[in-house]
């Protein structure tokens, strides 16, 4: 399968129509494409809230029973594969792929905005509303999205490496559905659909980030036209390391975003108030695995106020995270290749979740400690200049905030980069190593969303677009899992008999 003839067909040229009808709708009319998507966005969110916290805590308690299940020794890839990549440079890669900008976008933006603009349950600008914000951070940049992650990793792994299924969405779906119909090629569509939606609101987040720190550090124009200076920039860069391969491009950015995070973590680690950091980051684990079922299924029936807050909050999570995972889970899928299912959900779940609990306590408890002793109103700034107002307070600004803007710079091409060879493989038939010219065609595809939907309505027309597009795409996870258990079903059944039809063998020697 790694040598077939990479191809393209209805569902390339299917999702490549959607896309450029909603491109062309956003420009011609930008304003009501924005109302247009935000009144579908509102009913998805009030409608089905309820759906996206149970499906999503659902996959948690999946990852878990992995782990502990009798399918814990299934090697995903064939029973003599073994992992291709170190468990650093693996680490590297899935990290860099699965969160990569937002770690520094809202590692400011969001503290301060659940602490002093909107608090998720105490009263704004109090001390509960600091260990709230904290808390609510861990919630949803921790086990939650890894689970819905990890979940289509094995989906895709399992298929894909172990069963000899083409790399696409549909062929997931083989044990329960003709996946060469019609109804395969639908759900092939909504994948893509919902897969550039979700990487073209972290594309349209991390140019507006770039823009806002030039403009904070430089004072530059922060408007629409640098936003889509900094995007066209971008784009070459991410088009350049695709044309290089996964094992060049993707790895080597991957790798070079693991070492400038290092470098400003352990900077802000010397210069950033870290003792109220570390006592932050102890304190806010115990209640998050202690309020973590009530928080996971936090709906709030009775009170309009708090509902608004979970669906711009934690909905929004929710959605962004299953819209990304098909691009993550592909791309996770892609470099754990050999590794057992109880080691990769381990490994998930596990270690970037515990990345990310250290990472928002320092930079999260930085900018909570300067607004909370009125060193500066963080809360005031716009989201994408949020962190370079923090870096401002403490030694070593301008050191920090250039460091942060190439890390920005770094995160937003590899996860452009990574994404246009999950597209293309999924448009070339599942072709594990897609040509460079589909690979193009998405990046300029992907960068073009950015581009319409920051210009239809900022980073609002991006969450919406997104939340709409991760709604029927959740329904095809919940076939996945299906697909998935009934095949290892299969799979251990058939071990099980071969097992008894050797034992009742009779003994030569006797």
């Amino acid at each position: 399968m790694d040598n077939q003839k990479p191809r393209v067909g209805f569902v390339f040229y299917g999702a490549l129509v959607i896309l450029l009808i909603m491109a062309v709708v956003g420009v011609a009319v930008p304003e009501s494409f924005f109302n247009a998507t935000s009144a579908v966005q509102t009913f998805a969110s009030n409608r089905f809230g309820w759906y996206y916290l149970l499906i999503v805590s659902a996959f948690v308690l999946l990852c878990i029973y992995f782990i502990f299940s009798r399918y814990g020794n299934i090697r995903l890839g064939r029973p003599e594969d073994r992992p291709e990549y170190s468990y650093p440079t693996w680490f590297a890669m899935l990290f860099s792929a699965g969160m990569g900008v937002g770690l520094v976008f809202w590692s400011g933006a969001e503290t301060v905005s659940h602490y002093a603009t909107n608090a998720p349950e105490a009263e704004v600008g109090t001390d509960q509303a600091l260990v709230d914000s904290m808390r609510y951070m861990f919630l949803h940049w921790g086990i939650h999205p890894w689970a819905i992650y990890g979940i289509t990793a094995i989906c895709f792994a399992y298929f894909t490496f172990r069963r000899g299924a083409p790399g696409m969405v549909s062929a997931m779906l083989s044990p329960i559905m003709n996946e060469k119909g019609i109804g395969g090629k639908v759900v092939d569509i909504v994948a893509l659909v919902a897969t550039v939606s979700g990487i073209a609101t972290t594309l349209g987040v991390g140019a507006a980030q770039v823009s806002g720190g030039m403009a904070y550090l430089f004072d530059t124009p922060n408007n629409y036209t640098v936003q889509l200076i900094v995007i066209v920039v971008i784009t070459v860069l991410f088009l350049i390391s695709a044309y290089t391969g996964l094992n060049k491009g993707i790895k080597f950015l991957s790798n070079a975003n693991i070492y400038l995070t290092v470098i400003l973590f352990i900077l802000m680690l010397f210069v950033g108030p870290t003792l109220f950091s570390m006592n932050l980051f102890t304190n806010t684990i115990g209640t998050y695995l202690q309020s973590l079922p009530s928080m996971s299924f936090r709906i709030a029936p009775t009170s309009d106020s708090s509902r608004e807050w979970i669906n711009a909050w934690t909905i929004f999570y929710w959605a962004w995270w299953m819209s990304w995972s098909p691009f993550v889970g592909i791309f996770i899928a892609r470099v754990s290749r050999g590794r057992t299912l109880k080691e990769f959900t381990i490994g998930v779940l596990l270690v970037p979740s515990i990345v990310s609990f250290i990472w928002f306590s320092l930079f999260g408890g930085a900018t909570l400690n300067v607004q909370s002793t009125g060193l500066a109103d963080i809360s005031s700034l716009a989201a994408e200049e949020a962190i370079f107002g923090v870096f401002d307070n403490y030694a070593l600004s301008a050191v920090l905030s250039v460091i942060t803007l190439l890390l920005i710079i770094s995160f937003f091409i590899t996860s452009a980069d990574s994404a246009t060879f999950v597209l293309g493989m999924q448009t070339s038939n599942g072709a594990l190593n897609p040509s460079a010219v589909v690979k193009f065609i998405w990046g300029i595809m992907l960068s073009a969303t950015a581009a319409v939907l920051l210009y239809s309505g900022g980073i609002d027309a991006l969450q919406n677009v997104m939340i709409i597009s991760a709604l029927p795409f959740s329904i095809v996870m919940i076939l996945m899992v299906y697909s998935l258990f009934k095949a290892l079903r299969e799979e251990t059944d058939i071990e099980t008999k071969d097992k008894r039809k050797d034992t009742d063998k009779p003994d030569k020697a006797s």
